[in-house]
């Protein structure tokens, strides 16, 4: 049985490009509780290995790629350390209040977040911004991008799906490195 991606399809290329001439832009954001001011989940249409394709992207900041970096270490060496763990799952009560963590799930966290904070004091994490394509999923080519600015509004993303497609986008081979403590001592 040989499957195919529909995002090389005609019939859903057409249908997004309707939907992006309706709206007179490049993309169409996809309705979704994960987009925020520094992550957005969108669809466009580029060429691909010479084809006509709907990519579904995400686009995000480079602090917040740098968070998820740091986290995702930190987790790695806290299940090293605790040989029980999993991963940290915050639960809501009927209220949509966070429920409070048991004992071992604290002492969990808490060693995460000590483990964060010596990676940023010794600057162990650094990122830079990147473009990453997927062909490999069911509807569409998969990209995910990570650029240094402070949030991700309609212009960037209109501006880098054109770049994107006209083959002119450049990326910043520069590494950052960003500091929780700073950052929450200003809200």
């Amino acid at each position: 049985m040989i499957i195919t991606n529909q995002g090389f399809e005609p019939p859903k290329i057409e249908s997004l490009k309707n939907e992006m001439a309706s709206t007179g832009k490049n993309h169409v954001v996809i309705d979704s509780e994960d987009n925020s001011d520094e992550y957005v989940n969108f669809y466009f249409i580029g060429m691909y290995e010479g084809k006509e394709a709907v990519y579904d992207a995400a686009i995000y900041t480079l602090r917040l790629h740098y968070h998820s970096e740091l986290y995702e270490i930190a987790e790695h060496k806290a299940a090293k350390f605790f040989p029980e763990f999993e991963s940290i799952r915050y639960k809501e009560d009927e209220n949509g209040d966070l429920e409070i963590l048991d004992d071992k799930e604290e002492e969990i966290g808490l060693y995460m977040a000590e483990v964060m904070m010596e990676l940023e004091e010794e600057g162990e994490i650094k990122v830079k911004e990147h473009v990453e394509v997927d062909p490999n999923l069911d509807i569409g080519i998969g990209l995910d991008a990570a650029l240094n600015v402070n949030e991700i509004t309609e212009d960037i993303i209109t501006k880098f799906v054109s770049k994107y497609n006209e083959d002119t986008l450049e990326l910043d081979d520069t590494y950052f490195t960003f500091q929780t403590q700073d950052e929450e001592l200003m809200d």
